[in-house]
């Protein structure tokens, strides 16, 4: 197999970070549940992942500039996990961007935001919509992608200056896009390659239909990630196609490389990850592999420079 083109410069858009010590993260001290993760058993997870530990996992990949994604920490801390990772920043060049976390449904959401907002680099905002369990599965309409609160809380987003961090699974695409149609003034980026769990025909043609939905709508971007399944390997076999697809649904202009991390190390490494990425994007001229790696996570989420102290 021929040796990719690898990049030459890195914005890794989609990561975590957490100190356990003087923090609370549940899902990483007393309520451990493989069951409800996402890549089930994640032991390797519970214990502290630093700036250093991140740099590590890199292998001499030359990331030069990266965006957090809030951690699940205990949700009345949300406003201390900002602060914490703003110390991060000065000590140690990263992250450049943050995606915090506010409860966009709350009576008091202007106030959360307007507090995440006053921070430097605050961009975004995730806040997880209520998910059936497996498709068709039933759903109580409160905090759901149906619940009435949803557009008016994304207008109030929107009008903060911040984006939205979008997470569901493949089989609430279509449900986004209908929401989104809505509020049009609001930027947005799809985690984790709308996570197309289910890699049978069937599943694989309902992943493809919500992301064409969310992909007519300009204002969505995607993250190239996370594409770990439960149940078998990572391998480019499995997951080579799913990116090329994304890129020709999105266009390059609107797809960012993350590699989310540390959870992903539990499928893959760093480097290999890279190099798997380098091969889905082969086929791009040398500017659009340049905008999936670096220019566009930079523009979308207003890095200001490429640093890493």
């Amino acid at each position: 197999m021929t040796p990719p083109e690898l990049p030459t410069a890195i914005v890794d858009a989609h990561h975590h970070l957490w100190a356990l010590e003087g923090a609370h993260y549940p899902w990483l001290q007393e309520d451990y549940a493989p069951e409800r993760f996402i890549l089930g058993a994640y032991e390797p997870l519970c214990r502290d992942y630093r700036p250093a530990d991140f740099r590590a996992d890199w292998q001499g990949m030359p990331v030069v500039a990266s965006v957090h994604v809030e951690a699940e920490r205990d949700r009345r801390e949300a406003l201390a996990e900002t602060q914490w990772l703003h110390q991060q920043h000065a000590a140690h060049g990263l992250p450049g961007a943050i995606v915090a976390w506010a409860d966009l449904l709350a009576p008091d959401a202007n106030a959360q935001l307007a507090a995440q907002a006053a921070m430097p680099l605050v961009r975004g905002i995730r806040c997880k919509p209520t998910t059936a369990a497996a498709p068709g599965a039933a759903l109580p309409a409160a905090g759901s992608l149906q619940d009435p609160r949803w557009p008016a809380a994304l207008q109030r987003l929107a009008a903060h200056g911040l984006l939205w961090d979008l997470r569901v699974p493949y089989w609430h695409l279509e449900e986004a896009a209908a929401l989104l149609a809505q509020v049009p003034p609001l930027t947005v980026v799809l985690e984790h390659t709308g996570l197309p769990w289910d890699r049978s025909a069937t599943g694989l043609a309902s992943w493809r239909r919500g992301m064409a939905a969310l992909a007519a709508l300009p204002q969505v971007h995607v993250k190239i990630s996370e594409l770990g399944l439960r149940e078998r390997p990572w391998t480019e076999a499995d997951n080579l196609p799913v990116m090329r697809e994304t890129l020709d649904l999105f266009g390059w202009q609107r797809c960012l490389f993350g590699s989310n991390f540390p959870v992903a190390r539990l499928r893959i490494g760093y480097a290999e990850l890279v190099q798997a990425t380098a091969r889905a994007l082969a086929h791009l001229p040398a500017a659009a592999r340049q905008a999936v790696w670096h220019d566009n996570a930079m523009a979308v989420y207003r890095i200001a420079r490429s640093a890493t102290a």
